[in-house]
């Protein structure tokens, strides 16, 4: 065992809570997926591998987590999460549900509202309209089904009757026997977790740690530079399933105290890097609702529960979602090694495609984003092929710094559009002093993405749509922030853009 986490109080196992009691788990491989736990060693077949990647939902289980003292209910793929992730959790499966020959009311209502055809994707949406019954607000809205519901496929029913099923469902508040039992269960996770050690399960060969402290990763990080630093798993999770990635070393940094939260600081928040999507959702809405809205779409209800916003960030993806966003905001992002941390501007951070300014043992600890000071607004707009859980063709972010009617400073960032999320630094040169009223200025910086930018077609997008789309949002978000439609009129007639903005 690595002198990093050797404590009197370390452990060679995961403990969590299945049906009421605690299970201790060790031995097991690092890679080992929570899915894979479920069907081959425990028998448990409710729960289906559909995708293997985290998007259809068949596979999806429900996590009780102690978030800020109160028990959180919140589905998960459990194709791509993998085993140790469990640690100090509740976990329930659709085999958990009906109890004495008595249906859960979510698959009562389910089965009374003939919610199911072929069935194979009836144990993961009954798991999410499970999580929903726990935790959403009554009355139950469409939107906040529809979103619960947007990673979960369905081929057969047309979702209609599975929506009449949750608002049935959905009707009072929740009354079974998981919510009658909260407080008892409650108690036993805060149990686990005053109790929590250092955890590695395996060997120096291979091994899954989990550390408890910011100290303890960064040592046990120094120790093993070859070791994958996982996050929530959702691409991870693909590594091995799609990838078939042998990975022997694994450090999950999701149990590390004070890894994850946000807080206010000045002139803006920090968001440590393990904090959730779904737990950063609020505060990032609240620094402008266009990023409450890509946070909406961002993936899916299980995507939002396990993915990070560290991990988004440092996975390098040129195709996601927040950076171009956190760019355009003018984010600087934290980075760790032993005991030095660094800060630099995020956009110096992506250096090459999947490649960042990074060292071996250095690890995102936590990114500061600015509030909007006054004069400034931020647009941000997210094209993909499927509305809900799909990842980005183009993500143009904006921020303008204005006086009075003119532009005196413009932030624009892409994703998709490059090897990296990256600025439009000619565009925004373009826009300098620009009068919003100026249709020659707005043409000017419309005609420099051509040259910021040279895109590559691949599955998602050609490189002449990508170019077209992030004109098109640039004039979307020029045209908004001018509040008027008469300029935007005037400059598809003069420039025959028809197609410009839908």
């Amino acid at each position: 065992m690595t002198d990093a986490i050797r404590k009197d109080i370390s452990r060679d196992h995961i403990r969590f809570l299945h049906r009421g009691a605690v299970v201790a788990l060790g031995g097991f491989s690092p890679r080992r997926t929570l899915l894979d736990w479920l069907r081959e060693d425990q028998r448990l077949t409710g729960t289906k591998e559909g995708c293997a990647e985290g998007d259809c939902g068949a596979c999806t289980v429900v996590l009780g987590r102690l978030r800020h003292g109160r028990l959180v209910y919140e589905p998960v793929n459990a194709c791509i999460l993998l085993l140790g992730q469990i640690d100090g959790c509740e976990l329930i499966t659709v085999d958990d549900l009906a109890r004495d020959g008595a249906l859960h009311p979510v698959q009562a209502a389910m089965v009374a509202h003939h919610g199911s055809q072929c069935g194979f994707c009836t144990p993961g949406i009954v798991m999410s309209l499970f999580a929903l019954y726990q935790e959403a607000a009554r009355p139950v809205t469409r939107a906040a089904i529809c979103d619960a519901l947007a990673g979960n496929l369905c081929r057969c029913t047309g979702y209609r009757p599975i929506l009449d099923a949750a608002f049935a469902a959905c009707a009072s508040e929740a009354a079974d026997r998981f919510m009658a039992a909260r407080q008892a269960t409650a108690a036993q996770l805060q149990a686990l977790a005053d109790d929590a050690a250092d955890v590695m399960v395996g060997h120096q060969g291979g091994f899954f740690a989990i550390p408890r402290s910011q100290d303890a990763l960064a040592s046990l990080a120094l120790d093993h530079p070859e070791a994958t630093l996982l996050a929530g798993g959702t691409d991870v999770g693909l590594w091995l399933t799609k990838g078939l990635m042998a990975l022997e070393r694994i450090i999950w940094l999701g149990a590390v105290e004070g890894f994850s939260g946000i807080s206010d600081e000045p002139g803006g928040i920090r968001i440590g890097a393990g904090t959730s999507h779904a737990d950063a959702h609020a505060a990032l809405a609240a620094l402008d609702p266009d990023l409450g809205e890509v946070m909406r779409r961002f993936g899916s209800a299980q995507v939002r529960a396990s993915g990070t916003v560290g991990g988004n960030i440092a996975n390098g993806s040129p195709i996601g979602d927040l950076a171009p966003c956190f760019i355009a905001l003018g984010a600087t992002v934290d980075l760790r090694r032993g005991d030095a941390v660094r800060r630099l501007a995020l956009e110096d951070f992506f250096l090459a495609y999947r490649k960042q300014d990074r060292g071996p043992s250095e690890f995102v600890s936590a990114l500061h984003v600015p509030r909007l000071a006054d004069g400034q607004i931020f647009r941000a707009y997210k094209v993909s092929k499927r509305f809900d859980e799909d990842i980005s063709a183009v993500m143009g972010a904006f921020r303008f710094s204005l006086a009075g009617n003119s532009i005196m400073e413009a932030r624009i960032a892409f994703g998709g559009m490059a090897g990296t999320p990256r600025r439009a630094l000619l565009a925004e040169a373009a826009l300098a002093g620009v009068s919003l009223a100026d249709e020659a200025g707005w043409g000017a910086a419309l005609d420099a993405l051509a040259e910021d930018y040279q895109p590559l077609t691949d599955q998602r997008a050609s490189s002449a749509y990508r170019r077209k789309v992030a004109r098109n949002l640039l004039l979307k978000a020029l045209t908004e922030v001018a509040g008027t439609e008469t300029g935007l009129t005037r400059l598809i007639a003069h420039r025959g853009a028809l197609e410009a903005v839908r």
